[in-house]
């Protein structure tokens, strides 16, 4: 069966304004628009396009026929996602399976309520996600080596010394923590010391704020020349830490950037976020695929509860060589992302209709696109007008023509045709899985 699904965008802060309505076809609101949520996560089910009078969602959909509709006669174990990063998120990790049912469990017999503000787990699953880019995507993720952050660390004191000489003993202090031990239990020490904000961080912090800013052309003042940036730091890696303490003034946040790669996506790259693994997303638009669970521990730049013990005994503090995670193609206009997790994979489908012309063809498509549905499929539209077939066991077809910004709920069963010209992103179980 093939069913067009839809939500409403969500609405938080660091959302863009006009990115998700571009993409939808719908008139801005003029508040940030940061998620579509497309899946049977119970905290924003998708609805069934044009149900009728009575609202449905996917959820209402699965639990009608379960075997027909659900996985394992359940939910989806896979949320699909657009998001649009106007704005810094979060530092933050996801649990692991054992983390979260544990934590899950610990919480409910202590009777915390699931909407407070200071819940650490909302449900029992651990949140392992993948994210591919549809524009430049900017984003911290993963641990880099701890000689990198003390070389930034350098720079900055360098930098800070001959105007700030506080801010740059401060910075020293903080780098003398990222020497000596084991690097992982370095890390677990570092941020627990940062974020209670011990004595050398906020000036520290606020010697960031001003080489950085300092640093940045459009600072210059009065005709006053600005700063030079400091040496040996990547000029990138400047503007991000300037932006953060822009935006967050005095997190601690700001520092512990420091310890992650900074990742810069082109469109159709991806980056793998294990679950435990620390990571934020900077800013651009992306497909998103994930474990359906909401839990999130924050480790800065927020205003949202962060729990320091909690999170230091989650986190992965293990070195990350490479943030980037590689597709792979299936055929002919049909690559997919299949990280070691029975939750989700993400495929994408390319498509060219021969008689649209060379001026107009798409990169890397092909007329059509056959994809396996052995477990029910989540499309989402992002470029162009698709056409969605399917075959029946009477050999009577199923067919949906959809346009970019929308999205398909497609029950598990033969496999479905893609020809027209455009994108699509499908989200289904994980190869590994069942």
């Amino acid at each position: 069966m093939l069913v067009f699904i839809e939500n409403t965008p969500r609405a938080y802060a660091w959302g863009s304004k006009d990115a998700l309505p571009d993409l939808l076809g719908t008139e801005p609101t003029g508040q940030p628009q940061a998620e579509l949520w497309l899946g049977t996560h119970p905290g924003n089910p998708a609805h069934v396009a044009k149900a009728g009078p009575r609202e449905r969602t996917l959820i209402d959909l699965v639990e009608s026929d379960p075997e027909r509709y659900g996985v394992d006669g359940g939910p989806l174990p896979f949320l699909l996602k657009v998001l649009a990063i106007g704005a810094p998120l979060s530092l933050q990790v996801h649990p692991d399976r054992e983390q979260a049912a544990a934590g899950y469990a610990a919480e409910e017999a202590a009777g915390v309520p699931r909407d407070a503000p200071h819940r650490n787990y909302g449900d029992p699953r651990h949140k392992p996600e993948l994210l591919v880019a549809l524009s430049e995507v900017l984003a911290l993720s993963g641990f880099r080596s701890l000689s990198e952050a003390r070389r930034d660390l350098a720079a900055l004191a360098a930098a800070a010394r001959g105007s700030d000489a506080a801010g740059a003993a401060a910075l020293d202090a903080v780098s003398v923590r990222l020497a000596g031990a084991e690097p992982g239990e370095l890390r677990r020490a570092f941020l627990d010391w940062v974020l209670h904000g011990d004595a050398p961080v906020v000036p520290a912090l606020g010697a960031i704020a001003r080489v950085c800013a300092g640093a940045h052309p459009d600072a210059a003042a009065d005709g006053a020349e600005p700063w030079p940036l400091p040496d040996g730091l990547d000029p990138e890696r400047a503007a991000v830490l300037r932006a953060l303490a822009a935006e967050h003034p005095g997190d601690p946040g700001v520092l512990v950037s420091l310890l992650l790669h900074l990742v810069r996506l082109q469109p159709g790259e991806a980056i793998f976020l294990g679950a435990r693994q620390l990571h934020a997303y900077l800013s651009g638009i992306a497909v998103e695929v994930m474990a359906s669970s909401d839990n999130v521990l924050r480790a800065g730049l927020t205003q949202k509860h962060v729990d320091i013990a909690e999170l230091c005994r989650v986190v992965d503090t293990a070195e990350l060589d490479e943030p980037r995670f590689p597709c792979r193609p299936v055929a002919r206009g049909l690559v997919e992302w299949c990280p070691d997790v029975t939750d989700f994979r993400l495929l994408r489908a390319r498509l060219c209709d021969p008689e649209e012309g060379a001026g107009s063809r798409v990169d890397g498509g092909a007329p059509a696109v056959e994809v396996a549905a052995r477990h029910p499929l989540v499309l989402v539209i992002t470029a162009g007008r698709v056409r969605v077939e399917r075959a029946d066991d009477a050999g009577l077809a199923e067919v949906a023509t959809a346009r970019r910004g929308q999205s398909l709920y497609v029950s598990a069963g033969e496999p479905v045709r893609l020809t027209g010209h455009g994108e699509v992103f499908i989200a289904t179980v994980g190869e590994s899985a069942g």
